[in-house]
């Protein structure tokens, strides 16, 4: 656990990365040995953010059409020369926190699972012949759901969890482990624009959390590490939730 180099030789692909939990798990990813592509949208500058970082390289790509997702992966592998860890995290933001069970959420959930398993699928060939082939998906923040909305939050994290189980199932075979990782209230970037319109949600969280705290992107990162690493060579098509402890179950 506490080797520096542990990923050493490995290739990662990272999505939504220029900033928040990806941005810290590529860093994370490349602290430990890893080679990084750094995947983001146009406008997020993640091209020139990473330029001046060893080891990480940015990429624009479109994050939002699951068609393009195999040119993503094909680019990214071109860049590495293979694929050996995917980690997927798609840019999701409703106009307005997600109170319950609806269309706004059904809309996002098809969204996420059609782009996740477009990356994961394009990545299979890559990954296949790797030695330590990862999948790791990360599941939504809780800054996407209005306070007490706890069913709505249960059914996003089902809805990633059997994608992540169903790849499992398809891999394993093959020496790949498939993963997920579910945030609590976590600040990035997004979280922060979130909590400072709607302050009541903050507070909810904070008063909710175990922790009676926030976390931070590399209390994630550092979860998505162990399940790239070889120490999680034998955990597949589960999840770990990073949320301090929740009290209001």
């Amino acid at each position: 656990m506490g080797d520096a180099q542990r990923l050493y030789g490995l290739k990662a692909v990272v999505t939504n990365a220029a900033d928040g939990i990806g941005e810290a798990v590529a860093r994370t990813l490349r602290k430990h040995g890893a080679s990084v592509v750094a995947v983001d949208i146009d406008i997020s500058g993640v091209e020139q953010y990473y330029k001046s970082v060893k080891g990480i390289d940015g990429m624009f790509a479109d994050l939002r059409e699951p068609g393009r997702q195999p040119a993503l992966i094909e680019a990214a592998a071109e860049k590495l020369g293979g694929i050996d860890i995917l980690v997927c995290e798609y840019p999701m933001r409703p106009d307005q926190p997600i109170r319950d069970e609806g269309e706004v959420l059904d809309r996002l959930l098809g969204q996420r699972a059609e782009l996740t398993m477009a990356a994961c699928r394009a990545a299979l060939p890559y990954l296949k012949k790797s030695p330590s082939g990862r999948i790791i998906n990360i599941g939504f923040l809780r800054s996407l759901f209005a306070a007490r909305a706890n069913a709505a939050c249960r059914l996003a994290e089902q809805n990633l969890a059997a994608i992540t189980r169903a790849l499992a199932a398809e891999t394993g075979e093959f020496g790949i482990t498939a993963n997920y990782v579910q945030p609590g209230a976590i600040m990035t970037p997004a979280s922060r624009d979130v909590f400072r319109k709607h302050q009541d949600l903050r507070d909810f969280c904070i008063a909710h959390s175990a922790a009676g705290r926030l976390g931070e992107p590399v209390d994630v990162a550092k979860v998505v590490l162990f399940l790239a690493s070889d120490d999680s060579m034998f955990v597949s098509g589960t999840g770990i939730a990073v949320d301090g402890g929740r009290t209001d179950l």
